[in-house]
């Protein structure tokens, strides 16, 4: 990893997605084989989400990929209080225990992993490797390849509808151009990281009883509007960027 990050940011990046991806694909046939939902799941996502960590901790790569406290003011991002209403959006229609007590911790854990490495590989590994050309460009392909990325759980035996699966990507995009302004502007990715943890662990009691697709889609919409208005309100207030030319910042 050491060899193949100080040759290429961008390749060791690229190799990361593909590892996550092909890992996350091949534990969904595992989790039937061992017997209990998200087992296998839970293991790659720890797994790797050690072998990450370990890697920034080792290279000192923590302010370079933003695992550290913001500089700018928590009032600047309006306390994060439209982030705790993307949160609570799987729980609009109520609560339900849709797994068992051993699938349901193996899937929190799994969720809670999710969330830290998909920050941390795109809106940090994918973000800084594009931003040293261009910045604009970093923020439009780390949202979208985010977003498009979601559209693995079609085949990966996860089970998801197509309908699911486009709103799902949808909004993921959404939420892509959002954190990766939170993280560009505030210079911190430890809102980004909670936020998405917490939000794919809300999902785990989600209860999609007698939901119907257009309730889907006008939920979709609320969610998409609110995230959308936070991203543009957060262009204009925030400083311009947090991330500085240290320790291969940058420019």
């Amino acid at each position: 990893m050491n060899r193949l990050y100080e040759k290429s940011e961008l390749n060791f990046t690229i190799t990361c997605i593909v590892i996550y991806c092909v890992l996350q694909s091949l534990a969904y046939p595992l989790n039937e084989l061992i017997g209990i939902e998200y087992s296998a799941s839970a293991v790659f996502c720890i797994l790797q989400t050690v072998i990450v960590f370990c890697f920034i901790q080792k290279k000192g790569l923590f302010e370079r990929y933003g695992l550290c406290k913001s500089s700018v003011p928590a009032s600047r991002f309006l306390y994060y209080i439209p982030l705790v209403i993307l949160v609570s959006g799987n729980l609009w229609f109520g609560v339900s225990v849709n797994h068992s007590l051993s699938g349901t911790v193996c899937r929190i854990a799994c969720m809670l992993c999710v969330g830290f490495l998909e920050e941390v590989i795109f809106r940090g590994f994918l973000f800084k490797a594009l931003a040293k050309d261009n910045i604009k460009t970093a923020i439009i392909i780390s949202s979208v390849t985010f977003g498009v990325g979601h559209l693995v759980n079609l085949v990966n035996g996860s089970g998801m509808e197509l309908a699911d699966n486009l709103c799902q990507v949808i909004f993921a995009i959404a939420v892509g151009f959002l954190f990766v302004i939170l993280f560009y502007r505030g210079g911190s990715l430890l809102p980004c990281i909670i936020t998405h943890s917490a939000i794919n662990t809300a999902s785990t009691f989600a209860n999609g009883t007698a939901v119907t697709l257009e309730m889907q889609m006008v939920h979709i919409l609320i969610m998409i509007v609110i995230t959308v208005s936070y991203t543009l309100i957060l262009t204009r207030t925030l400083p311009k960027s947090q991330h500085t030319n240290t320790n291969g910042g940058d420019k």
